[in-house]
């Protein structure tokens, strides 16, 4: 049986930046808080990094034409803030510009629709040297970048995203120091999270200001989060992980007010009228969402958080993440249910799998098939509850550079040989055209 998707809805594959472009130290391209703490001994499994990463900057054609077989009608990628403005603000690098001009134009050839994020992590290093997302005034930096985006690409782009996954991006760089910057700190991971929300609000108006008619969103991380145990240490553990990574932008970005959990710890680093920079209207709902969480206490952790890995009875993907379409069904609904009838599109979903290519050169990826059977058919069942979903966007297009884990994690649809850069489409990428040609999921 197909499960069919209403008429308009999009299908779309992600990717970020730093993970994909390469092209580290080319054309005027300034240095990012990654390619800094790529070079940190033992930060990144195997000593990896993005200096070459897929290639996609010099590759972007061959890119845009698997997406193409891929079926899709929409693509969303990110800008790289230090590609374009290579000391964070003032002098603007005409060569990143044009990059980005030449992947639009090329993406509209193909019929899809870009979308674009403005931040996947990636900081200039020039702005982390003047304390990033710890100086309040990386807010209004942020804009400025903002404002020249959408004044140099608005014209041929409608969909922006002010940030991915700012929870992660604060949560773990400024947080449990496992990603870039490597900051450890509650103190310093609360600072940056409510100068990440002031930026967004400065962002929001800037483009507004620049070009009007512009749909504008976040891009969220969340996950159904479980305490490990009924004990309270960990029932509180629980409480402040939901608080950290689903309600700290949502919340104060929608309902106005950071969660009960934050709240006043928060107050220190809040002014006069933040709230009204902060509450602009979004445009739509966006999210990511791979699994469901669980948590336990544990004291060496600024938050007092541990996450406890899956029973083992369960099915997981590579990354140890349980394979939990009821989880993704209940967040779905969740999302409309808290923050109101928003237009809400799934952008990031997938598994990575130890993928390996056979002797005939194909990749079976069996397991990631039926993990995006799942979530899909996850999405159908939410759309038929009443809960306005609009989009899906896979992660990844391709096998990339997957942040702390180097290159030892393959969520893509086509796999990448790191030596050569061959792309090779897998069997998921078959499956996956096959459900945006039909827009729908066969069950």
């Amino acid at each position: 049986m197909t499960r069919r998707f209403p008429d308009g809805f999009l299908w779309g594959a992600s990717t970020a930046a730093y993970q994909i472009e390469g092209a580290a130290a080319e054309d005027g391209r300034g240095p990012s808080i990654w390619d800094k703490f790529t070079r940190r001994p033992g930060a990144i499994l195997n000593g990896d990094n993005g200096d070459r990463a897929c290639d996609h900057y010099h590759r972007f054609g061959e890119d845009v034409e698997l997406m193409k077989r891929l079926n899709l009608n929409a693509y969303r990628f990110s800008i790289s803030w230090s590609r374009v403005l290579p000391y964070g603000a003032g002098g603007v690098n005409k060569a990143g510009l044009d990059f980005y001009d030449r992947l639009l134009d090329r993406v509209a050839e193909a019929g899809m629709e870009p979308w674009i994020c403005l931040y996947h992590w990636d900081l200039p290093q020039a702005l982390e040297d003047k304390d990033g997302w710890l100086n309040r005034d990386v807010a209004g930096w942020y804009a400025d970048y903002a404002q020249l985006i959408v004044r140099r690409l608005g014209d041929r782009v409608r969909h922006f995203a002010t940030f991915n996954e700012p929870n992660v991006a604060t949560f773990k760089g400024y947080g449990d120091g496992e990603h870039a910057p490597g900051i450890r700190g509650r103190k310093t991971a609360l600072q940056a999270l409510h100068n990440m929300n002031l930026a967004h609000g400065l962002g929001m108006q800037a483009m507004r200001a620049e070009r009007s008619g512009l749909l504008l969103g976040n891009i969220y991380n969340l996950h159904p989060v479980e305490p490990a145990t009924d004990r309270p240490g960990d029932r509180e553990a629980a409480e402040m992980l939901d608080a950290m990574w689903n309600r700290a932008f949502p919340d104060p970005q929608i309902l106005g007010r950071y969660p009960e959990a934050l709240a006043e710890e928060m107050t220190p680093y809040i002014r006069e009228d933040d709230f009204k920079i902060i509450t602009q209207k979004l445009d739509y709902f966006a999210f990511n969402h791979y699994t469901r969480l669980r948590a336990k206490h544990d004291s060496n952790h600024p938050f007092g958080i541990a996450e406890v890995p899956p029973p083992q009875n369960r099915p997981q993907t590579a990354m140890g993440w349980e394979v939990a379409p009821d989880a993704f069904l209940a967040q779905l609904k969740e999302a409309k249910e808290r923050y109101g009838n928003l237009p809400i599109y799934v952008t990031e979903n997938g598994a990575a799998y130890p993928d390996t290519v056979d002797a005939q050169g194909r990749i079976k990826d069996r397991d990631r098939i039926e993990y995006l059977r799942a979530y899909l058919t996850a999405i159908h069942d939410a759309i038929a509850a009443g809960v306005p979903v609009k989009g899906y966007f896979v992660w990844s297009l391709l096998d990339n550079f997957e942040w702390a884990l180097g290159y030892s994690m393959r969520f893509g649809l086509v796999h990448v040989d790191y030596d050569t850069l061959e792309r090779r489409p897998k069997d998921s990428f078959h499956f996956y055209a096959e459900c945006a040609g039909q827009n729908g999921v066969d069950s």
